[in-house]
C-alpha cells in the first residue's frame, strides 16, 4: 500500500511559480511511475506529467511543456512538480498518483493505483 501526500499549492499571480511536492510512504516507489493530474473547476481530471521512478523518463501534456518540470528524489521517496510561467488556466486541484503501467497507459488516470488528496493551485490574472 502506498500513501501519497501533496503540498505546495497556493495562490500566485500569472507569470509566477510554484513547486508541488508529493511525499510517498508505505513502500518505495521503485518500479512505479508517478504522475501529476489536475482538475480545473467544472472540468474533468486531466493528465499533466509523469516520471518513471527508476530511470527518470518523463512525459508532459502539451499545455504545460516548457513551463512545468517533473522530478523525483529517490532518497526521499518524494516527487515534485515545478510550475513556472503560470497562467490563469492552470488553476485547478492538482493530484499526484502512483502506479505500475505500460508506457501507453501513463497519461490515463485509470493506470494509477494510488492517489493523494489533492492541493489547490489558483493563478490570478
Amino acid at each position: 500500500q502506498v500513501q501519497l501526500v501533496e503540498s505546495g499549492g497556493g495562490l500566485v499571480q500569472a507569470g509566477g511559480s510554484l513547486r508541488l511536492s508529493c511525499a510517498a510512504s508505505g513502500r518505495t516507489l521503485s518500479g512505479y511511475r508517478m504522475g501529476w493530474f489536475r482538475q480545473p473547476p467544472g472540468k474533468e481530471r486531466e493528465f499533466v506529467a509523469s516520471i518513471s521512478w527508476i530511470l527518470g523518463n518523463t512525459n508532459y501534456a502539451d499545455s504545460v511543456k516548457g513551463r512545468f518540470t517533473i522530478s523525483r528524489d529517490n532518497t526521499k521517496n518524494t516527487g515534485y512538480l515545478q510550475m513556472n510561467s503560470l497562467k490563469p488556466e492552470d488553476t485547478a486541484v492538482y493530484y499526484c498518483a502512483a502506479g505500475r503501467m505500460s508506457a501507453s497507459g501513463r497519461v490515463s488516470a485509470g493506470g494509477y493505483d494510488y492517489w493523494g488528496q489533492g492541493t489547490q493551485v489558483t493563478v490570478s490574472s
